[in-house]
């Protein structure tokens, strides 16, 4: 099913149609009949469909901004200001290509979720919180959505929420809620570095509470992850 509007589609009718022109020509220089019937309507493509390919790109931009950000640690000063600019072009684009996909699926409860982690990724803490928002509207128990919430809770001195994002974790999946443990200990090293507005008293009480979350992490059982719902 195709869009006939859908500007990748338009070179493919484009030539379509001159296929038939030259069809005819020929069939008028051999003497046989110059009318030819008129191509079929196409019907327009599915919107879900579209928005599962719009959702796929931003994936495909999200995972290069990933890659290149890996690399920056061992890049010299002369690459790294190059690099960046890659970065945040990437989760530019990756959040244009989300987009796209929500307009024409807003029940993408993933296509959310990774917009939010491109707006927290883009320091935009607030704006993903509310994707973030809308995936869990739509997939109350989705971890990965969970998870980067409690990171953009982070990023807004949230603590308390973000405990509650670690809790929720800690007893549907064990995995994600490890992830936040450790983007919890990077932020309380940042935070010990540069403050950023949060007291000192309230840095050393979140560093107990995640020497005492650690520890019972220890004692307690996996139970693995909860399965979650794929299309």
């Amino acid at each position: 099913m195709t869009d006939p509007t859908h500007p990748i589609v338009r070179p493919a009718r484009l030539l379509l149609a001159l296929g038939l022109v030259l069809v005819a020509a020929d069939l008028q220089a051999a003497g046989g009949s110059s009318s030819a019937p008129p191509p079929a309507p196409v019907p327009p493509q599915d919107p879900k469909v579209l928005a599962i390919q719009h959702y796929n790109s931003g994936v495909r931009l999200r995972e290069k901004a990933a890659k290149l950000e890996q690399k920056l640690p061992a890049l010299p000063d002369a690459k790294r200001a190059k690099t960046e600019r890659k970065i945040a072009k990437s989760y530019e684009q990756a959040e244009a290509e989300y987009v796209r996909a929500l307009r024409l699926d807003r029940g993408l409860y993933k296509a959310w979720s990774d917009l939010g982690y491109v707006l927290r990724r883009q320091g935009r803490y607030d704006e993903a919180l509310e994707a973030y928002d809308m995936a869990l509207k739509l997939e109350p128990g989705y971890a990965e959505a969970i998870e980067y919430r409690g990171e953009a809770f982070l990023g807004l001195n949230r603590l308390e929420d973000a405990k509650a994002a670690y809790m929720t974790l800690f007893a549907s999946d064990r995995a994600r809620a490890d992830e936040l443990m450790g983007a919890m200990k990077r932020w309380l090293e940042e935070r010990r570095a540069d403050p950023r507005g949060v007291e000192a008293a309230e840095l050393e009480a979140f560093a107990a509470w995640l020497a005492e979350r650690e520890q019972l992490a220890g004692l307690v059982p996996d139970p693995g992850p909860r399965q979650a719902r794929s299309w």
